[in-house]
């Protein structure tokens, strides 16, 4: 027996419609590359959206074609995440931080058809399009095509003149909820990076799963700065979710240092803020050197990789911010969990431990660990093991991969080692090929880093394991010093006395100007490695 209900697929222009009739006069505010600050609102980003659309048409992109962004978080960008996912085309957000021999191999990958760029990525865009025979189309996201948009691609066009003239009511087809809607690739870290294809109804289901009070806790109240990027991961689903419960957004385009964003917050009564805790870190710096407090601020999210105690400590002692931890991945939309404690009233004493954790699984989200010979450990918060999950909007497969499929048993293995406790908070203590394994014991680098991070000298700090003749292998601490101090190795290894086990402390320090860092603010430890090959360990 079938229920007698209406159906109606999960497609991602339902979240537009939403908001333009619901929400329509609510804020879009932006930063854009020109430096200004632009205001739209959800009725006017619906209309433009459905421009888009109908300019797809007109350029008879096909239905699945995939369409290109290399672009900050702005209007237009958000405006492209409907109207191409809208009209059944596959949006594919490109990194522009990648070097133009990946980004030219990823775009001939995808086999995109458009690509619309950003103008400050016009350099970029000239290093790869020669190498790009699938592109038939580059779109400059400006008001005219400026004359350095001119020289980087064949016949390129304005944004605004592509969608001009086009009609602002657009007939969203039906179709099925399993068509593919968005595409992102993962980091690459070993080897060329795979493609996550993102389907209407993973993507309808993570948004209302974001928005829960126990996950993200977004509302039509809210005015949200995702600070986090729009070309990866889809900003973490942050738009979709937005669109759904009404929130004010304000994006900060290229401009994230300290000042820009704290100016940004305050400008635009910003409640909640996402990003990870690179970007974070710049703008606590900023404030303290400037005596600042924020006046509406009241709770970041926190993802990418693991917020340190230091970082937490500052939000939600000096600045009366409430610090959400989430963790999650490229394969998984990317929400797997949050960080929100489980009695109602607030946190009590006691619950930082918890909150430092990566956080619980969400409703969607299914997680275990297990050892090295698949069998689950127990959820005790001690045993570790390999972290695996699956849900409605976690990878079956990568697209067009040639190895095989992924999954163990129905479930994908995140690469991340980890412990579940009792009340089934996670916490990531390493990823797999980072564990520092060093006389046939395990050391966690997070550890290491968060105790470093501890340091008032100490701005940025990765745990790395060094090869040793007896133990294998020993930690190092590669450190970057925060501008204006001094310290010494001796000093900052006697910092870690009394706070870790004396084996785990690092057998030493090694100073540099700047820890490589990816797309999205996480540490690049296999660059790290490559600039420390010649490194070798103190004698014992």
């Amino acid at each position: 027996m079938l229920g007698l209900m209406q159906s109606q697929g999960l497609l991602i222009h339902m979240l537009l419609e939403h908001a333009q009739r619901h929400h329509g006069d609510t804020e879009i505010v932006s930063r854009r590359v020109e430096g200004d600050i632009h205001r739209s609102n959800w009725a006017t980003i619906a209309r433009r959206a459905k421009q888009v659309a109908h300019a797809l048409d007109a350029d008879n992109i096909p239905a699945g074609a995939r369409v290109a962004t290399l672009a900050w978080n702005g209007y237009r960008h958000l405006e492209l995440y409907f109207g191409v996912s809208g009209s059944q085309r596959v949006l594919h957000t490109l990194n522009p931080r990648l070097v133009p021999q990946q980004l030219a191999w990823i775009i001939n990958h995808a086999q995109d058809t458009v690509v619309c760029f950003d103008t400050s990525f016009a350099p970029l865009i000239k290093a790869v399009q020669a190498q790009c025979p699938t592109v038939q189309h580059w779109i400059a996201l400006s008001d005219e095509t400026p004359a350095q948009a001119l020289d980087c691609a064949p016949n390129v066009r304005a944004y605004e003149t592509w969608i001009a003239g086009h009609s602002e009511h657009y007939e969203w087809d039906e179709f099925d909820e399993n068509t593919a809607s968005s595409m992102c690739y993962t980091s690459g870290t070993t080897g060329n990076p795979k493609a996550a294809l993102y389907s209407h109804r993973s993507t309808m289901l993570h948004a209302f799963a974001a928005a829960f009070p126990d996950a993200l806790n977004l509302c039509s109240r809210d005015s949200l700065l995702p600070v986090v990027p729009m070309f990866h991961v889809n900003a973490w689903g942050i738009p979709y979710t937005a669109a759904a419960v009404g929130s004010k957004l304000v994006f900060p385009g290229p401009a994230m240092d300290g000042e820009s964003i704290y100016k940004l917050i305050e400008a635009e009564g910003v409640t909640m803020a996402a990003g990870v805790p690179t970007v974070w870190q710049m703008l606590l710096g900023h404030m303290q050197q400037n005596s600042l407090k924020f006046s509406t601020l009241k709770r970041t999210v926190i993802g990418g990789s693991a917020c340190p105690p230091a970082m937490f400590d500052s939000f939600e002692q000096n600045y009366d911010v409430r610090v959400i931890h989430a963790w999650g991945m490229t394969e998984m939309s990317p929400l797997g969990t949050v960080g929100v404690i489980k009695e109602s009233g607030g946190t009590k004493d006691g619950d930082r431990t918890k909150l430092l954790k990566q956080g619980r699984a969400v409703f969607g989200v299914d997680m275990k660990i297990v050892n090295e010979h698949g069998i689950e450990q127990p959820w005790d918060g001690k045993s570790y093991g390999d972290l695996l999950v699956k849900g409605p909007w976690v990878i079956d497969t990568y697209y067009k991969s040639e190895a095989p499929p992924p999954l163990v048993d129905g479930w994908f293995p995140t690469g991340d080692v980890a412990t579940i406790d009792a009340q089934g908070f996670m916490q990531i203590t390493d990823r797999s090929k980072d564990v520092i394994k060093s006389g046939g014991e395990w050391i966690s680098s997070i550890d290491v880093e968060n105790i470093a991070m501890a340091h008032p000298c100490v701005s940025m700090a990765a745990c790395i394991g060094m090869a040793h003749v007896k133990w294998d292998e020993r930690p190092i601490v590669v450190v970057v010093k925060k501008p204006g101090t001094e310290v010494s190795k001796e000093e900052v290894l006697a910092f870690f006395e009394g706070k870790i086990a004396k084996w785990q402390i690092p057998d030493d320090v090694v100073f540099v100007d700047a820890i490589p860092l990816g797309a999205t603010g996480k540490m690049q430890k296999m660059a790290l490695r490559v600039q420390l090959i010649d490194y070798k360990l103190p004698q014992d």
